[in-house]
């Protein structure tokens, strides 16, 4: 397996890039397999999880730490991202998220995006 931290950087840069720029570009991250909960809500499924990604709008996130962990006898890897996130033209301060990913292995270099899950931070 390729190193947990290289993948894992690559991946996060490029799935906040793509959802920044087109969240529709994401699909092919996800397979029929995958699970998002977002907020609580789950959604199974590559057309499901794309749906619910670009009915968020516009986003613009900003990563801020990324602990990353080799999982299922070294063909997954599990990646705990937090950051901040504006919503469309919201001004003022962002929004605090973190966010969980579990890849799984489907061949040498080769993932897809088994399970994401994705809260917002709020002050209580």
């Amino acid at each position: 397996m390729s190193d947990p931290q290289e993948v894992a950087k690559a991946f996060v840069t490029h799935f906040y890039q793509s959802f920044d720029n087109n969240a529709q570009s994401l699909a092919g991250l996800y397979n029929d397999t995958s699970m998002l909960t977002f907020e609580g809500d789950q959604f199974q499924g590559s057309q499901a999880i794309v749906a619910k990604l670009a009915q968020v709008g516009k986003c613009f996130h900003n990563v801020k730490s990324m602990d990353v962990q080799p999982s299922a006898a070294g063909n997954a890897i599990v990646i705990f991202v937090t950051g901040h996130v504006r919503i469309g033209d919201a001004q003022g301060n962002p929004l605090h998220f973190c966010e969980l990913f579990q890849l799984v292995s489907t061949g040498p270099g080769a993932y897809y995006v088994h399970n994401d899950i994705f809260r917002l931070n709020y002050g209580l």
